[in-house]
């Protein structure tokens, strides 16, 4: 299986604290992938090195086989890949439909001149976001909260809505922190099918997840994060049994 996404000892400090050290690994195409650990192990901090929020302070990223500089979050998107956040960053006062137009004006091409002569090649693409902003939201169930503004859905479809606008962008890697925080037993088991869907459609899968029943029972691949190191990966079976991993969850077998 050839590696889509590789870190190559990635570093990070702030002041006097490393929240990364030497932290390595590669992610193959259309795996889903979980990164897990306890809190404060470095999990979101290496979300947020690769997606360009912070810069690593030493290390590489290569993506689809090339370098990857993640200068901005924008770049990153534009290279390919998209992330969701632990707390939810919708638009708010905007509709279901527009938050997921948002995400795919990322891949359109007529620029500000466009958007102020409006012609009708600016007039076609206007079409082509809205028509595949409402197919992402069938894909997503929500079509009956097309005009709803976001704040106003349930929490679960605002988790999915986020997703939606993620996956607008047209990501070969989508990046997900924590897609099942505050969600019930059923909205959990809908999340895991969906993203089996996804991934089954061609979208590579890296995921942070605290809900470690979840990740056991969907990822292919599971790698651990302690102090900001990595002290294990593999399948998800032989990590649920790494004395290393068991002592970081202090003490107690991984359920």
């Amino acid at each position: 299986m050839s590696a889509l996404l590789e870190a190559r000892n990635i570093y990070k400090r702030f002041g006097g604290l490393e929240a990364l050290s030497d932290v390595t690994l590669a992610i193959g195409e259309r795996e889903i992938y979980g990164l897990i650990g306890p809190n404060g192990a470095g999990k979101t901090t290496f979300f947020n090195v690769l997606t360009g929020f912070y810069g690593a302070d030493s290390g590489e990223f290569r993506f689809a086989g090339a370098p990857l500089v993640a200068r901005s979050p924008h770049h990153v998107a534009k290279a390919g890949i998209a992330r969701t956040f632990q707390n939810i960053r919708l638009f708010g006062n905007m509709t279901a439909l527009e938050n997921v137009m948002v995400g795919r004006h990322l891949r359109t091409h007529a620029g500000v001149i466009g958007a102020v002569l409006r012609g009708a090649g600016t007039r076609r693409e206007e079409r082509a976001i809205h028509e595949r902003a409402r197919r992402l939201l069938e894909y997503f169930g929500l079509t009956a909260h097309a005009n709803d503004l976001a704040h106003n859905l349930p929490y679960g479809d605002q988790r999915r809505l986020e997703i939606a606008r993620a996956l607008a962008t047209d990501p070969r890697l989508l990046a997900l922190d924590e897609p099942a925080a505050g969600m019930n037993a059923t909205e959990t088991a809908a999340l895991r099918g969906l993203l089996e869907r996804i991934r089954a459609d061609g979208t590579t899968i890296l995921l942070i997840e605290h809900d470690v029943k979840l990740v056991m029972g969907l990822c292919d691949r599971v790698a651990v994060l302690d102090y900001g190191r990595k002290i294990a990966e593999g399948a998800p079976a032989a990590v649920q049994r790494d004395n290393a991993v068991i002592e970081a969850y202090l003490g107690g077998a991984l359920a």
